[in-house]
């Protein structure tokens, strides 16, 4: 088996388990804590409810982080293999542009994802989104500003090469 091959055996399984337990957690930080509002926590006087979500959103947070870091090695694997079935070379920049375009999809796609999670936050639900809204964009901007200079450099390079071999048959014509 390649190396490819059994780097997807590990990880899509992975994958899929953690995808799992993220919404286990989020089904259960949706259904646990209304049962625990009755509870207060007497140094903080808080509910013990928040507290509860809070830690089952951190755990979640974590299986989501395992996650991302699976898919973007899947995501590595699964582009290598689309760029080379296009039919591009193993340039590294033709690459690189398309797991900067498929890191956009992650990216948006955990954004939506989170958001709504995180608005439901009492008081700082409202800011955290927004922050979380931002970064993403800022993720975005990066991977479409590393996409347009890898794009530039190529088509700078074959423009440079048309030019040079425009010049080459001009001088071959004023020869002859």
């Amino acid at each position: 088996m390649s190396e490819k091959g059994k780097e997807i055996k590990k990880r899509l399984p992975r994958l899929i388990m953690n995808i799992n337990m993220s919404l286990i957690f989020w089904a259960m930080s949706v259904f646990i804590p209304p049962t625990l509002s009755e509870i207060t926590i007497p140094v903080l006087e808080t509910q013990a409810s928040f507290f509860v979500w809070i830690l089952m959103m951190v755990v979640m947070g974590i299986f989501l982080i395992r996650v991302l870091s699976d898919a973007l090695v899947l995501g590595d694997i699964f582009t290598d293999a689309f760029v080379t079935k296009i039919g591009i070379k193993e340039e590294r920049s033709p690459k690189r542009a398309a797991r900067d375009a498929v890191y956009i999809i992650i990216v948006v796609l955990a954004v939506t994802a989170i958001s709504p999670i995180v608005s439901t936050i009492q008081e700082y639900g409202f800011y955290l989104s927004t922050i979380v809204t931002y970064v993403g964009l800022g993720l975005v901007i990066i991977f479409i500003y590393d996409i347009g200079r890898i794009l530039y450099a190529i088509v700078d390079n074959k423009a440079e090469s048309i030019a040079e071999q425009l010049l080459k048959s001009h001088k071959n014509k004023k020869r002859v």
